[in-house]
């Protein structure tokens, strides 16, 4: 049976659907939400959702983004001009920033001792202690099920206990798309409407919507090294070693994150089809094949989840 573009857009309009259900239910039960923006394609998808659900009424949340001052510039320079004001949505969107940079300098938590020089793993305490100070019950993520193992354990409404933290033996059922978001005291939920999506649908939604995106999703010549088979980009904060060998290659990044252990793809994709093209012939991960973090141990994201993240 062959798949029509009607057949396509009808899949991802049944996607859209259940994602605005989703987002809508965790207002009705929850009392404060907040919505986890990373300036990456799932949570500008996510946020695009977040606007249909209340359209025409402005977001009744904030957004966060928890920055660990080790950013791509475009990524940075995108998230501003997403949140601003526009002839549609005249006071724009409320964003809070939870700065890994603050927290170091203040003595709430110490600099990594991580080789690599990343920050990834201070998000987690720094995530903590920004829902902790805003007192928000609920917040809403872009992680889907196809990334990570981890990630395929977790349920749409993932409760963490007091201590922000995750146990996959304690989530609830979830029959017929019925969420429990009853909570006590001290706990709260992560919530993922994006979880049934797969990256090729997310890219798709992205070409239906005509969503704008960073730049650094589209190949271009880019200057590289490699790292224990990960293609990293030469900054300040992540340097070739002595054995590093330089070079300009035409690379794009399918995930966005920490710059030191995000790395690019080689490709020549510069528009969305073509990207659509090559990441449905691909046989790995976005997150196998282009995050070191990942790459620890088998159980590196699980291990990460339970402690508090994303």
């Amino acid at each position: 049976m062959t798949i029509t573009e009607n057949d396509r857009v009808s899949g991802l309009r049944v996607l859209e659907a259940e994602a605005v259900h989703i987002i809508r239910e965790v207002v009705a039960e929850l009392e404060r939400p907040v919505l986890l923006f990373s300036g990456g394609k799932d949570s500008i998808v996510l946020l695009r959702l977040a606007e249909k659900a209340f359209r025409p009424h402005p977001l009744p949340f904030p957004i966060l983004h928890v920055d660990t001052g080790h950013n791509f510039d475009e990524v940075i320079e995108f998230r501003d001009r997403r949140v601003a004001p526009t002839p549609d949505n005249p006071a724009g969107i409320k964003l809070l920033v939870a700065s890994v940079p603050e927290a170091i300098e203040s003595g709430r938590i110490a600099e990594s001792d991580d080789p690599s020089g990343s920050r990834n793993r201070l998000q987690t305490r720094v995530l903590l202690d920004a829902l902790e100070e805003h007192g928000f019950d609920a917040a809403f993520g872009g992680a889907r099920r196809d990334e990570d193992r981890a990630r395929a354990k977790e349920r749409v409404f993932s409760f963490r206990d007091e201590f922000g933290q995750w146990d996959p033996r304690a989530q609830r059922a979830e029959p017929w798309s019925l969420y429990n978001g009853r909570i006590r005291r001290g706990e709260s939920v992560r919530v993922f409407p994006l979880s049934n999506w797969t990256e090729t649908d997310i890219w798709q939604y992205i070409a239906l919507e005509d969503l704008d995106l960073p730049p650094i999703y589209f190949a271009a010549q880019r200057q590289v090294f490699d790292r224990d088979g990960i293609l990293l980009a030469v900054s300040e904060y992540s340097q070739p070693g002595p054995g590093d060998q330089v070079s300009t290659e035409s690379v794009r990044y399918r995930t966005v994150g920490d710059l030191t252990i995000t790395g690019a793809v080689r490709s020549t994709a510069s528009t969305i089809p073509e990207i659509i093209a090559e990441i449905s012939a691909a046989t790995v991960s976005e997150r196998g094949e282009t995050r070191a973090d990942d790459r620890t141990s088998a159980a590196a994201m699980e291990d990460r989840k339970r402690e508090g993240y994303f």
